[in-house]
């Protein structure tokens, strides 16, 4: 494991940092031993069941107050631990995920996003008693799928937060993230049976509509901007070869940076199935869920991050990474927020792969991830102690 005391990190706070940073050493077990355990037990959007109990007990250990499950989703948790010097102070939000993808696994890393996670309020809970203020943890459900964070915020968990911070695993390290607009399209076309062979044209088809629709979006991907995305899968398509298919359905994602581009991509692709839909005497539903925005990093506090990287010799690659979606967007869009990346492997491992999810459980993750505890935890202990920094991350939150 990293020696994280063996670097001095530079000023601002030197000697709180290193005590932030010796915690989390002393912590370093614990905070494995999360990140294997749901590494190896691997829980899709909305069931992360295990993997939100186990967090939550950590927390309790450390005297957190937990709320689990809080607000609607059975898997989400609230933990907070009161500053010994008051509640006049900020309050600043750790967050957590650990969902995992259906069929791969923790191939986004999200282990290691719930461990660090821990690992900076465990690292913080060692000095509450110095800090005003509050530290607000957060287990987010659904990154994956279903934008449990937007629920969440709905259901006012992030209600008072002055910040919010939650690193992610990559292949490259930045202070700074991109991300697209998301949403998932569930499509389902509703045609006529029978048979295929002695009397077809009895029939209506769902999956030629199917067919039709997928067809139709790769002549679309022409027209669209390069920094655009659509993509989907089947996911049925009939029962039989000799039955005509009465109902066939797919799962889309439509993506782009820009949200006013997003909107139109949304209605386009809306056209293009009900097109489909005319063009085989079918009929079809499309609904949308899940949203995830464009991401509004906060300035000042993505400077901050970047200068506790440099302390320990981590360079900000600041390469235009290619982005996906996250629905930290969404928080970034109520209070200032931050989601910077740390490599956990080499440069060119692709993200939602085997190889990317093989290389979460490895002693580089395992370094990692106890790195990100420690950034986190400074960065956060930063704006405890410097009210002027807290009014100029919102200052930049209302500039946009």
């Amino acid at each position: 494991m990293p020696d994280l005391t063996a670097v001095r990190p530079a000023a601002p706070h030197p000697d709180e940092k290193a005590r932030l940073a010796r915690a989390v050493a002393a912590a370093s077990g614990e905070i494995l031993d999360l990140s294997h355990r749901i590494h190896a037990n691997p829980e899709p959007a909305f069931e992360e069941f295990q993997a939100s109990s186990w967090v939550a007990d950590v927390l309790r250990a450390h005297d957190f107050e937990v709320q689990h499950p809080a607000g609607r989703l059975a898997t989400a948790i609230k933990a907070v631990r009161r500053g010994g010097r008051g509640s006049d102070g900020p309050r600043i939000g750790i967050l957590a995920e650990y969902d995992a993808l259906p069929g791969l696994g923790h191939g986004c890393g999200h282990n290691t996003m719930a461990a660090s996670g821990v690992g900076a309020a465990i690292a913080l809970a060692s000095i509450a008693d110095e800090l005003p203020g509050e530290i607000v943890f957060l287990g987010t459900p659904a990154e994956e799928r279903g934008s449990g964070k937007q629920i969440m915020i709905d259901d006012g968990l992030f209600s008072g937060l002055d910040a919010a911070l939650l690193y992610h695993p990559c292949d490259r390290s930045h202070a700074e993230a991109r991300a697209l607009a998301s949403e998932d399209v569930d499509v389902v076309f509703t045609g006529l049976q029978a048979h295929a062979a002695s009397d077809p044209w009895l029939g209506k088809n769902a999956l030629d509509a199917l067919v039709l629709l997928f067809t139709s979006v790769g002549l679309w991907r022409q027209q669209l901007r390069p920094s655009a995305r659509v993509h989907g899968i089947v996911r049925e398509g009939g029962t039989a070869a000799n039955i005509i298919p009465d109902r066939a359905s797919g799962w889309f994602m439509l993506r782009s940076p820009d949200m006013a581009q997003y909107e139109a991509m949304r209605d386009q692709f809306t056209k293009m199935a009900e097109a489909a839909a005319l063009a085989t005497g079918t009929t079809v539903e499309v609904t949308y869920s899940g949203l995830a925005m464009t991401m509004r990093n906060n300035r000042v506090l993505v400077e901050r991050f970047r200068a506790n990287m440099a302390a320990y010799g981590v360079a900000d690659m600041d390469d235009d990474p290619n982005p996906g979606s996250t629905d930290m967007a969404n928080v970034s869009w109520t209070c200032p927020t931050i989601h910077p990346e740390l490599a956990i492997c080499e440069e060119g491992v692709p993200g939602h792969s085997t190889r990317f999810r093989d290389a979460a459980r490895t002693p580089r993750a395992d370094e990692t991830t106890l790195l990100a505890a420690t950034l986190v935890a400074q960065t956060a202990y930063d704006l405890f102690a410097e009210p002027a920094l807290v009014e100029a991350a919102w200052e930049a939150f209302r500039a946009g």
